[in-house]
């Protein structure tokens, strides 16, 4: 997952565990881990909502002033898909890092 620039200490600091986006269909999994310029974030839950139900709380609990601030960014290429994913972070281990945006590892 790519965050925009002013969200991701907030992600880093554990302030922002979500993120609302709009997509043809999901372009992350569950149990992955995705990765940061520092860290890595690993995915908890994908579930379809509608536009109905970004509320003003959902839009600051992920780190938008509100829900027109946070749909400037949620949309991604021709999706109308809404879902919201929940996430946490993972702090940098010794290791070689994979590709941004690229899983890290699988589950399974």
């Amino acid at each position: 997952m790519i965050f925009t620039r002013r969200l991701r200490d907030g992600v880093r600091r554990g302030e922002i565990t979500c993120s609302v986006r709009i997509w043809m269909r999901p372009h992350v999994k569950v149990g992955n881990r995705y990765c940061m310029e520092e860290g890595e974030v690993e995915v908890d839950s994908v579930l379809p909502i509608t536009l109905a139900d970004i509320t003003p709380e959902l839009a600051r609990e992920s780190g938008f002033k509100g829900v027109v601030d946070l749909l400037k960014v949620a949309k991604h290429g021709k999706g109308e898909n809404v879902y919201l994913v929940r996430f946490h972070y993972v702090p940098p281990r010794s290791r070689v890092p994979a590709a941004r945006g690229v899983p890290a590892r699988r589950r399974g």
